[in-house]
């Protein structure tokens, strides 16, 4: 019986400019979150502390991001960790996609109470801090937004267009999508604000909050959906596997396959083989390299 294993355990992929960007984005998203709820609870307006409160959560996921970034370089080389500290940008983002729900709840809640009860708003002084909100997300969006071009950042585009890629990066996609997101809830707040205004409907300020609220919802489910999978260490799809099992089948039988992911876009596989030809494993690992989504491989060759 043969075994043997590739030990290459850093999947942690750092990426120092998107660090420092996120860096950037999350001090001006705290400076208008702030702004933003401050002007919401003076003026009444509804939208406008949606709008705070979305950015909240946003300036709470790139904290974790953060954290995440340097945690993961700190620990890359630790042995604590079986597989590395790819997991922790993971852990992250499901942490705040947990606390991203509780605040939806409660935005729903209050934006419900105040469509029954409707609260006066100052209108003209809500509508220029949700203007200066929108603006601070457009500036964000440039921050993060140019990662699509220049080679320093390349990686990404292999996410854009839904290829699994070695390097994609988890946490600059998830900050970008976050101020994306603020910059259509900036508009939604800022269009309620106008119409209240000019028509006296101050019901659409509440309700502006309720849809921030489902807006945020959505983005929660969609990130435990793909966090909680590679936390679980769910195993890759069957295609793969089978493929695995097809390429291995001249020289023997696989008899135990695991491929699952040890970070956001690294695999570990342990495969156990009743060999019927009598190859080195080694050989064995050559006739395997081009599956190359897996970076750790355990192989065990059973001769029979």
């Amino acid at each position: 019986m043969n075994s043997s294993q590739q030990h290459n355990h850093n999947f942690s992929g750092h990426n120092q400019q998107g660090e420092k960007r996120t860096f950037y984005v999350l001090l001006l998203t705290l400076t208008t979150m702030v702004v933003e709820i401050t002007a919401g609870t003076l003026f009444g307006s509804m939208a406008l502390l949606a709008d705070g409160w979305h950015m909240g959560t946003h300036a709470a996921a790139f904290c974790i991001t953060l954290f995440a970034y340097r945690y993961a370089r700190k620990h890359a080389n630790n042995e604590r960790f079986s597989f590395g500290t790819g997991k922790v940008s993971v852990l992250g983002g499901y942490t705040s996609a947990i606390a991203l729900g509780i605040v939806a709840l409660l935005m729903f809640a209050e934006s419900v109470h105040r469509l029954f009860n409707p609260e006066s708003i100052q209108f003209n002084e809500a509508i220029i801090v949700a203007v200066i909100g929108l603006a601070v997300n457009v500036a964000s969006m440039f921050l993060l937004g140019d990662h699509h071009h220049g080679h320093s950042h390349e990686h990404d585009h292999a996410h854009h267009h839904g290829h699994d890629h070695h390097h994609h990066d988890h946490n600059l996609r998830a900050a970008y999508l976050h101020v994306l997101a603020d910059a259509l809830t900036s508009v939604l707040a800022i269009a309620a604000l106008i119409l209240g205004k000019l028509y006296g409907w101050n019901w659409l300020d509440a309700a502006m909050g309720i849809v921030g609220a489902v807006v945020i919802s959505k983005w929660t489910m969609n990130l435990i959906k793909q966090t909680s999978p590679i936390l679980l260490d769910e195993n890759i799809e069957q295609e793969y596997r089978s493929a695995i099992k097809e390429e291995l089948a001249p020289y023997g039988t696989v008899t135990d396959l695991h491929v699952w992911k040890v970070s956001g876009h690294h695999y570990s596989a342990a495969i156990t083989l009743h060999a019927s030809v009598g190859l080195t494993v080694e050989e064995y690992k050559q006739k395997l390299s081009k599956f190359d989504k897996i970076s750790h491989l355990t192989l065990e060759v059973h001769s029979s």
